[in-house]
């Protein structure tokens, strides 16, 4: 599998906003990207999400936490795009990120043991019954994967072929959870669809 995006695709330096041009944009950046996130975020069941990524979304998780942490120079910026390039889809490609939404130590003691293998069990199913199987994405998979405890959050992806991009036009398309300790599904919005669709055809 691709590390990620091509060039073409990747954020660079010249992407990022330096603190004061960036505030000076952020009120209407972070309007815009908030109802971006809304479309592209899929609720599966009471303790999992799974959330579409974009070179926009990745933008600008990486302005807001330069912003959070007041990282100013090429280096720390660097730092950032070169973790979350990966998860920018290219062509033919979904990348997402999975969230466990465990709120209390009782939930991730009882959850982050029986989830274990959970970033394999993602699958988008088409409308004619084809499915598209989530995979770590590389870079980051050595990091959050366990034997016998899984991570609150992972970064999958899916690769979509010329066939399975014309099935993704017609609905249903569901997102289905098979993890045997964890079952559950949802009917991707007419928005979502519209926004996955833009990422497999570049």
């Amino acid at each position: 599998m691709s590390s990620g995006a091509p060039s073409s695709h990747r954020l660079t330096l010249d992407d990022i906003a330096d603190q004061r041009a960036y505030e000076r944009e952020r009120p209407e950046f972070r309007t815009r990207m908030l109802e971006v996130r809304r479309r592209r975020r899929v609720a599966l069941g009471t303790i999992l999400t799974v959330s579409f990524e974009s070179r926009d979304t990745i933008r600008y998780q990486i302005q807001e936490m330069a912003r959070a942490e007041k990282l100013s120079t090429d280096e720390d910026i660097q730092i950032e795009l070169d973790t979350y390039n990966p998860l920018i889809p290219r062509p033919g490609q979904l990348c997402a990120t999975l969230f466990l939404e465990l709120t209390s130590d009782a939930q991730m003691q009882e959850w982050l043991p029986k989830l274990v293998g959970i970033e394999r069990h993602i699958v988008l199913v088409l409308a004619d019954g084809r499915e598209v199987r989530s995979v770590p994405e590389a870079q980051h998979a050595t990091q959050l994967t366990r034997e016998h405890v899984t991570s609150a959050v992972h970064y999958i992806t899916f690769e979509v072929d010329a066939s399975a991009r014309e099935g993704l036009g017609t609905a249903p398309v569901t997102l289905v959870v098979d993890h045997p300790a964890y079952r559950e599904e949802a009917v991707l919005s007419e928005l979502t669809v519209a926004e996955l669709l833009a990422d497999v055809t570049g």
